[in-house]
């Protein structure tokens, strides 16, 4: 039977509805931020503006045109001007499906708050969510696409109805060993099974992290830090596997670079913040391997309709 669809049968893009802002330290530059997160108009996307002197007011999308390979956070670059570790406000923002935010940001580095995405989550929800006149547009995965780092770490995107991710580390401390991770992204589970996820790193790093210009901002208010076998942390963790948790949260946010919501699962194998952005790229330069289609209203998916359709077919009956 062939299903008529119409705008009403299709999920509308969102964002924020009413300015808000928070304040910071750069995880790694150590600088104080402030950073607003304003509502932006459909069809706009995610785009960074630097509003102090330094940053000459550049306005950077945050696509993957814009990244570049970086060490431990995720980095925006144009003009000259950066934007780094921008992947825990990426994640909240794809986690809770917002399609348009412009960020006005005074510095080279998105404040690292409690080094989880929770603090973000808490700002969209005190902003509050609307929904805007046009279709949500999404990149639905057609062929499995793969980035393997000499088969000691991977990423793969594959064909799925809806977005998921799963995650596997492996790491000698005994503070984190292996651990693996599912997770359909919806709202609800992404604030209730990651959003709280800190980053985190090793106590032995850290001398030759700071030498190399990182980790001037980190403390154990905002990381993870382990000695050994030992987390430092006096409350301890928040999640009995958080090490693997903050790794599907930071995935959520480097994917979140491809543009628009991704219909398909992601697994991740050890794999990191560069790897993810050359995932990406390597998706989106093969035009065999992705579409791009309007998603159906949240009722349809919930009745097993989790089906996704060509914009083509929406447009023609519009």
């Amino acid at each position: 039977m062939k299903t008529n669809i119409t705008a009403n049968h299709v999920q509308k893009q969102k964002t924020l509805k009413s300015p808000i802002n928070c304040s910071g330290v750069g995880l790694h530059s150590g600088d104080n931020v402030n950073m607003t997160l304003h509502p932006a108009e459909p069809g706009a996307g995610i785009v960074f503006r630097r509003t102090d002197v330094a940053g000459k007011g550049v306005v950077i999308p945050a696509t993957w045109e814009y990244a570049i390979e970086s060490p431990l956070c995720t980095t925006l670059v144009k003009d000259g001007v950066k934007i780094a570790t921008i992947e825990h406000l990426m994640s909240a923002l794809a986690g809770f499906g917002i399609d348009n935010c412009y960020i006005d940001i005074n510095a080279c580095e998105v404040p690292v708050m409690d080094g989880s995405s929770s603090p973000f989550v808490f700002l969209i929800e005190c902003a509050g969510v609307i929904e805007q006149n046009a279709p949500k547009r999404a990149i639905r995965i057609l062929k499995e696409v793969c980035d393997d780092e000499k088969g000691t770490r991977s990423g793969t995107l594959s064909p799925a109805e809806s977005f998921s991710v799963s995650f596997e580390i492996d790491f000698e401390s005994q503070a984190i060993g292996r651990q693996e991770l599912f997770m359909e992204v919806t709202p609800d589970h992404y604030k209730q099974e990651v959003s709280r996820a800190r980053t985190f790193g090793f106590l032995q790093e850290v001398d030759q992290l700071r030498k190399m210009g990182l980790a001037r901002g980190g403390s154990l208010d905002n990381a993870i830090v382990i000695d050994g076998d030992t987390v430092m942390n006096e409350g301890g963790l928040r999640y009995a596997n958080e090490f693997v948790r903050h790794k599907i949260l930071d995935s959520i946010g480097d994917l979140y670079l491809a543009g628009a919501p991704i219909v398909g699962h992601y697994h991740g194998d050890r794999t990191g913040h560069a790897q993810t952005y050359r995932l990406v790229k390597k998706l989106l330069s093969d035009n065999s391997a992705w579409e791009w289609v309007t998603l159906p209203v949240a009722e349809k998916a919930s009745r097993g309709a989790a089906f996704s359709v060509p914009e083509k077919a929406v447009a023609a009956s519009v």
